[in-house]
C-alpha cells in the first residue's frame, strides 16, 4: 500500500511530525550559528587590527573609542581592560579580561544544547513511533481477522520508516553539532590570542609600567651620581 507524505506524517502516533520539527530546527540553528560565527570573527578581526594599531602608536583613547563604536563582542573584552587600566594591578586586570573572554566564548555555544538533545533523542522518538505503528498494525489485523506474512509485512515495513527517519535526523543534528563545536573551539583559540596580544600592548602603556620604567631610570641615575662622587 502506497502512502502519501501526509499519511506518513499523521501516522505512527504523530512521531513523524516531531521528527520533522526536529529536522527543521536543527537546520535552522545550524544556519543561524553559521551567520553568527561568521559575523563574530569578521568583526573581531577588524577590531583587533584597529586596536592593535592604536596601542602600537600609544593612542589608547582612540583604541577605546573604536571598541565603544564596535558591535563585536570582542569589544566587551577589550573595554574591560581599558576600564581597569591604572585602577588595579596587572594580575587583577588580566583576570577580569579573561573572565569576560570566557563569558563571550560561552555565548558562542548558545543553542548548541538543542542540537545535542535532538541528536540524542531522535532515534528513540523514531523507535517509539515504530512501536506505536506496529501496535496499530496488529490491532487492525486482529480486527480484520486476517493472518499471513503478507498481511503483517506491509504495516511493519511502514512502521519502520519512523525508525529510519529518527536515525537520519539524529545523524543530521550530530553532524551540525560537531561541525560548529569544532568551529567554536577554533574561534576560542583565536580569541585567546587576540586577548593576549591586547593585554601585552596594554601593559606596555599602563601607568604601572611607565612608573616602573621611570623609577628604574631614576635609580640608574642615582647610581651613576654616586659613582661619579
Amino acid at each position: 500500500m502506497n502512502l502519501t507524505v501526509w499519511e506518513v506524517l499523521n501516522g505512527h502516533g504523530g512521531m513523524m511530525w516531531v521528527l520533522a520539527v526536529f529536522s527543521v530546527l536543527a537546520v535552522t540553528i545550524g544556519l543561524e550559528r553559521l551567520v553568527v560565527q561568521w559575523k563574530f570573527m569578521e568583526r573581531a578581526r577588524n577590531l583587533a587590527e584597529t586596536v592593535t594599531r592604536c596601542l602600537t602608536r600609544g593612542a589608547l583613547q582612540e583604541g577605546r573609542s573604536a571598541c565603544e563604536r564596535s558591535k563585536s563582542p570582542l569589544a566587551d573584552i577589550f573595554l574591560v581592560g581599558y576600564e581597569r587600566l591604572g585602577r588595579c594591578k596587572k594580575d587583577a586586570l588580566q583576570a577580569a579580561v579573561n573572565r569576560e573572554r570566557v563569558r563571550v566564548a560561552t555565548d558562542l555555544k548558545r543553542r548548541m544544547w538543542v542540537l545535542g538533545t535532538i541528536g540524542a533523542t531522535a532515534p528513540f522518538i523514531g523507535l517509539a513511533g515504530t512501536v506505536i505503528g506496529i501496535l496499530i498494525a496488529f490491532a487492525d489485523i486482529a480486527e480484520k481477522q486476517a493472518s499471513g506474512l503478507n498481511v503483517v509485512a506491509g504495516p511493519i515495513s511502514q512502521a519502520l520508516i519512523v525508525t529510519a527517519a529518527g536515525i537520519i535526523v539524529a545523524v543530521e543534528a550530530v553532524m551540525i553539532y560537531n561541525i560548529f563545536n569544532a568551529r567554536i573551539s577554533s574561534i576560542a583559540v583565536e580569541m585567546r590570542m587576540m586577548t593576549d596580544e591586547f593585554l601585552e600592548l596594554l601593559d606596555e602603556h599602563s601607568p604601572d609600567s611607565t612608573g616602573e620604567e621611570a623609577k628604574g631610570e631614576d635609580e640608574k641615575g642615582d647610581d651613576g651620581d654616586r659613582e661619579a662622587a
